[in-house]
């Protein structure tokens, strides 16, 4: 989604633009499975406090919702440490106003594309429900709700009550809820598939099987992309791999430190009820999407191994079934049997913060990866940002804070 929202606003502003993707045109993605969410409500970027504590306490449970799988790896224990060092409130209240502007500059652009492309992806602008079991938890949630309020976000503090109202559709069995008003939702494979569609009608070129394998480089620039589909020259290159990114920049000698955070997500095509808010279940911490007539789930941030990229481990996805119908009492485990489980890698940057701009050894080759769990949500924005950096001109937004070499010594 990153890509093709790069290659949709550089091909508005004139570039004659080629993708290059490593999977066939039926590929599945980390973007077509998620829970296709607008999240201007996520200004904590994932390294926030707690958070590593709170990675090695789940380790031993196999069906949490977060874990870091232990390995033999360098880049991980460099990745680690830097979590580590990012995961403070310092980090946290630098972030939020850029993460804030960044969803709600992304937001708008999602309304402009729904208009452009007539609706065909299933905007929904309803919101979005932090539904707390227990009443600790929504306490905890309230301050969360200042916090964005602080920030010029619309964030309401509802009871049980005040939360089955303003959703009727579907029983809760809950303490009460943070509404954010202003989050949306839609249909991500809907959009793929339509954005790739227009991609291709306004002249842009796809390769597929075209898996980056190095580069050709001459006297210290770059002559070509190698790639198993053939060499391919050109004067900008966009590194927008997710989570492969890392390996594309390797081959160049760059760093861009990044983890695969595996996510799962499941979809009940008729759902014994069905809710027009999407929301999280805050303690379980489980996506809930209505999409058209279906309801999908999805959860977990297993970092993890590229090679790790195709296996579904029964016990995560055990864990998000068994926390519905703890909110949901109308469902029943049987009503997730049998249904098919999608699994995605997201990139995750270390700090939460994307990569986006160019690299400063070689000034024709730039970044747009490392969304964690918001890729999605700043998808447009990531593309009206690079679409500006290539163009040469100033961004929409200072982007300093996202260079791709930030964690580049000197």
């Amino acid at each position: 989604m990153i890509g093709l929202c790069t290659a949709y606003y550089a091909r508005q502003k004139g570039h004659t633009v080629t993708v290059l993707e490593r999977g066939a045109p039926d590929h599945d993605s980390c973007s077509r499975g998620n829970a296709g969410m607008i999240v201007p409500s996520h200004f904590v970027p994932l390294a926030a406090p707690g958070m590593p504590s709170l990675g090695l306490r789940m380790m031993l449970n196999p069906e949490s919702p977060f874990a870091i799988q232990p390995r033999a790896d360098a880049d991980l224990v460099d990745w680690a440490w830097k979590f580590y060092r990012a995961a403070n409130a310092e980090h946290v209240a630098r972030c939020g106003p850029l993460l804030r502007d960044l969803n709600l500059a992304s937001r708008k652009a999602y309304e402009e594309l729904s208009t452009a492309f007539g609706d065909d992806f299933g905007l929904a602008r309803r919101g979005l429900l932090m539904l707390c079991k227990t009443a600790q938890t929504l306490h905890d949630e309230m301050h969360l709700a200042e916090s964005a309020r602080a920030l010029g976000l619309a964030a309401d503090t509802l009871s049980a009550e005040e939360t089955t109202r303003l959703d009727p559709n579907i029983g809760m069995d809950v303490a009460g809820s943070i509404y954010f008003p202003g989050d949306c939702h839609l249909d991500p494979a809907r959009f793929v598939d339509g954005l790739t569609r227009r991609l291709v009608e306004d002249g842009v070129r796809f390769v597929w099987n075209a898996d980056v394998t190095g580069w050709r480089t001459v006297s210290g620039g770059i002559e070509a992309v190698r790639t198993s589909a053939g060499d391919f020259s050109a004067d900008e290159y966009v590194i927008a791999g997710g989570s492969w990114s890392s390996e594309i920049a390797r081959a160049l000698g760059l760093s861009l430190p990044l983890q695969a955070g595996k996510g799962y997500s499941f979809t009940v095509p008729a759902p014994r009820q069905l809710p027009e808010i999407c929301a999280i279940l805050v303690e379980a911490r489980v996506a809930v999407t209505p999409m058209g007539g279906g309801l999908r789930f999805g959860g977990t941030m297993e970092i993890t191994g590229l090679d790790q990229a195709d296996r579904v481990s029964p016990r995560r996805v055990t864990g998000i079934k068994k926390s519905i119908p703890d909110y949901y009492p109308a469902f029943r485990p049987g009503d997730f049997e049998g249904l098919p489980i999608w699994t995605g890698l997201r990139p995750c940057s270390p700090d939460g913060l994307p990569y986006i701009g160019r690299f400063r050894d070689y000034p024709n080759v730039s970044a747009a990866t490392g969304h964690s769990m918001m890729g999605l949500s700043l998808a447009p924005i990531t593309g009206k940002l690079m679409a500006a950096v290539l163009s040469g001109e100033p961004p929409a937004l200072n982007i300093a804070a996202l260079r791709p070499d930030r964690f580049r010594a000197g």
